[in-house]
């Protein structure tokens, strides 16, 4: 109210206005992402596009009626058609992690059946509508008979119980994909670092951490008190802030480079565990050893494991295996092991003195400052400073 006077849609405000601002930022990046995968054929950026979409639309409910739009039209239908796509979210989510880290990875008959609940539940709202604008009154009225005495006092309160356990599941399953997907680039890739999937770890981080911001506050509303709407807006706010960033960093990350690393489909067995009783070969293992001794495939910061297999004439399995149940070591601890060993031989014959430690350790073989860094802490116990100084 204005002087007395009715507010009218839209009417723009601290609340609505934000809301709407961010909500359009996100979804041109949404149609970029879109047009890119049009244009190039990708899945995945059709996919963080619809994730980016949903979440834009998702806030739709709320920026609307902070516009006015239900204090304007008293009589509008619009509950109708606002349908909650969180059904979608989930699969979605769990889908674009998989695009990025299966190689070949495509949408089947298998993924498809994922969508039939929400498939359903459009075919639910329709009937809502459809049966409600029959009745008498319903010209007059915002919510139909059904949408009153049915939708909003039972289904729609099943739905969000279900809408959060399919959330739940997916958000699982697809954090499970990117573990997984992290121990195989281990046993196949000297230096991860570079293979930026980071940003998919970002992205899960924050889709988990909006589902349990809701969840909190859902339990805080049927517990403790009941939120005014001006305390949920946090919640929208936070949500259109964080799609833009999702928007902006997911369509300047370029995940090709990780759909396309070759790794096994299934998660590698345990480090260190043998799989039988039988002895590994000595011949086998001291002619890796001396392999890495004489040819320092190590100084080489792009080896993986199947060049290293090239070098040795092994299958690549076999060398795995090798590692893994005899050495105990996965491919990236057991490579970035002797660039360690190289990056101090450097450092007591006074190179350190001649070079800077990034470029002592490009020497040894890594092409990242901070996986270096990381690796050096996680060999040495001490930072390559502190390792200088100790000498």
């Amino acid at each position: 109210m204005l002087l007395g006077l009715p507010l009218k849609f839209p009417y723009f405000d601290i609340y609505s206005t934000p809301l709407l601002l961010f909500m359009l930022q996100g979804a041109v990046f949404a149609f970029l992402l879109f047009a890119r995968g049009r244009k190039h054929g990708r899945l995945a950026d059709y996919l963080l596009g619809a994730v980016v979409l949903i979440t834009c639309y998702e806030r739709t409910h709320y920026a609307i009626g902070f516009m006015e739009w239900y204090d304007t039209y008293r009589n509008t239908k619009i509950n109708y058609f606002l349908i909650d796509f969180t059904l979608l979210l989930g699969p979605l989510i769990y889908f674009y992690v998989q695009s990025v880290t299966v190689p070949g990875f495509k949408l089947g008959k298998k993924q498809y059946l994922q969508f039939a609940p929400f498939a359903l539940y459009a075919v639910y709202c329709l009937f809502l509508y459809i049966y409600d604008a029959a009745q008498p009154g319903f010209a007059d009225t915002q919510n139909g008979e059904l949408m009153a005495t049915l939708h909003l006092k039972y289904i729609d309160k099943l739905m969000f119980i279900v809408f959060n356990l399919s959330m739940m599941l997916y958000l699982t399953l697809a954090i499970q994909q990117f573990y997984n997907y992290r121990k195989r680039l281990a046993q196949f890739y000297s230096n991860t670092y570079r293979l930026q999937f980071n940003w998919i770890r970002i992205f899960l981080i924050i889709y988990a951490s909006l589902f349990l911001y809701q969840m909190i506050q859902t339990v805080v509303e049927e517990t403790i008190v009941v939120l005014h709407w001006k305390q949920r807006w946090w919640y929208h706010l936070l949500s259109a802030v964080i799609v833009v960033y999702v928007g902006i960093k997911g369509y300047f990350t370029d995940t090709v480079e990780l759909s396309e690393l070759e790794t096994d489909s299934k998660p590698p067995a345990s480090v260190g565990k043998v799989k039988n009783t039988v002895e590994a070969n000595p011949e086998l293992k001291a002619a890796l050893l001396n392999y890495m001794q004489q040819q320092q495939p190590h100084l080489n910061p792009e080896l993986t494991l199947s060049q290293l297999a090239i070098g040795l004439n092994l299958p690549r399995t076999e060398l795995s295996d090798l590692l893994n149940k005899d050495l105990g070591k996965n491919f990236n601890d057991f490579i970035n092991g002797y660039r360690i060993e190289v990056f101090k031989t450097l450092i007591r014959n006074g190179k350190h003195q001649q070079l800077s430690v990034l470029g002592l350790a490009e020497e040894a073989g890594f092409n990242s400052k901070a996986t270096f860094n990381r690796v050096f802490k996680k060999h040495t116990q001490m930072s390559p400073t502190e390792y200088i100084n100790s000498l």
